[in-house]
């Protein structure tokens, strides 16, 4: 569930959270909003962490800086805290809403570990996420699909001695390179994307030779017992040329670009699929 970023709703208000180091973190400004109706929520946590480090508890290690996204649509470092303190940051803030919120946090736990025994549920609330971002069913179930394909390959990497903090990147570019003739970057800034998630301004055939490309490097690494960086890179770039062959064949033959600089800054998913089939009749 890497990269996905969510808001979920608690009591009509808005609450910023993210998937990081396996659990979801939330954003503290937003729940001391919730909790307080606080008008400038910054300004109290800011004395909060005062008033903690004055009692004894130390918060340094704690909160962790996350990007999330603003309501200006760009992502920002915001300090960010698991179940566990976050519950232990309720207990400081006096608030009547204290007790519903604490039961909302178990309820949103309680989901995260249904996922866990239930792969499929996960699936579906993604599938809901994405809807509400207006994308097409089509569309959807191609990027859910390249999600699993994803996931099946850094699982391989993980298996076969890869370090991910570093290496996954490295490796994602050798693949992308050989399947799109641009690495991660390129590919967005040919997009005009920023901090945006490249593979949600994919189209339906980016996406496809995408999981092609990463499909391939899996069974190549499975089929050849690849082990360590430098075999792993190597079985990176022949995956990646079996999807850029696949993509240039059916360019050639189509006469039309597979790799395009549109994205859905702009216009939604779902509604620019729908004017392209109208002008196409």
């Amino acid at each position: 569930m890497n990269e996905q970023n969510a808001l979920v709703v608690f009591q009509d208000k808005k609450i910023r959270r993210t998937w990081h180091n396996d659990e979801w973190y939330f954003s503290v400004v937003d729940v001391i909003e919730v909790l307080t109706d606080s008008s400038i929520p910054r300004r109290y946590w800011s004395d909060l962490k005062i008033k903690l480090k004055e009692e004894g508890f130390e918060l340094y290690e704690k909160i962790v800086q996350l990007k999330l996204t603003s309501s200006d649509g760009k992502n920002y470092e915001t300090d960010c805290a698991d179940t566990e303190l976050i519950l232990r940051l309720i207990q400081s803030i006096p608030s009547k809403k204290a007790e519903p919120f604490k039961v909302w946090l178990a309820k949103v736990g309680n989901e995260r570990v249904l996922e866990i025994q239930d792969p499929e549920l996960a699936q579906a609330r993604m599938k809901e996420l994405y809807k509400a971002k207006g994308y097409s069913n089509e569309w959807i179930e191609k990027r859910v699909r390249g999600i699993a394909v994803r996931q099946e390959l850094t699982d391989e990497w993980k298996k076969r001695d890869v370090n991910e903090d570093k290496e996954y990147a490295i490796l994602t570019n050798e693949i992308s390179k050989a399947a799109f003739g641009k690495t991660v970057d390129d590919y967005k800034q040919f997009k005009g994307l920023q901090k945006e998630n490249l593979r949600d301004h994919m189209n339906d055939l980016e996406l496809i030779f995408t999981m092609l490309g990463e499909a391939s490097t899996t069974k190549i690494a499975q089929n050849k017992n690849v082990v360590g960086f430098l075999q792993n890179k190597d079985a990176a770039q022949k995956g990646g040329k079996i999807a850029g062959d696949a993509r240039e064949n059916l360019e050639i033959v189509s006469g039309e670009n597979v790799v395009t600089d549109e994205n859905y800054l702009e216009e939604p998913e779902a509604n620019k699929r729908k004017r392209l089939k109208s002008s196409k009749r």
